[in-house]
């Protein structure tokens, strides 16, 4: 099993920044896909960034230019940098690691509310 705790959520203005952090217990973590998704009220779960292993990086559009997904393999964490932020940004953010290529479970973090005031 695989625990993801997380900090970092808040509430911010408009053009504001935070950064989310994502500890995990993983024992094959410098291997694992990590990933932030959000969740806004009546809406459905979406993938914000993602990071492979590899360290390869992916984004959602929305995003793309203000939010930095990095990963600190010493520390089994993942972090993302929001800056610039928007009301639109308003979510519960949720950690994410992928085991399941290795025959391993999805696992997710508690999430962490990030409201967004204009």
């Amino acid at each position: 099993q695989v625990q993801l705790v997380e900090s970092g959520g808040g509430l911010v203005q408009a053009g504001g920044s935070l950064r989310l952090s994502c500890a995990s217990s993983g024992r094959i973590f410098r291997i694992t896909d990590m990933g932030w998704y959000r969740q806004a009220p009546g809406k459905q779960r979406e993938l914000v960034a993602s990071i492979s292993g590899g360290g390869n990086t992916n984004y959602a559009d929305s995003v793309k230019g203000r939010f930095t997904i990095s990963r600190d393999n010493a520390k089994n964490t993942v972090y993302l940098q929001m800056n610039s932020l928007k009301p639109d940004d308003t979510a519960v953010y949720y950690c994410n690691a992928d085991e399941r290529k290795w025959g391993r479970n999805n696992y997710w973090g508690q999430g962490t509310q990030v409201t967004v005031s204009s």
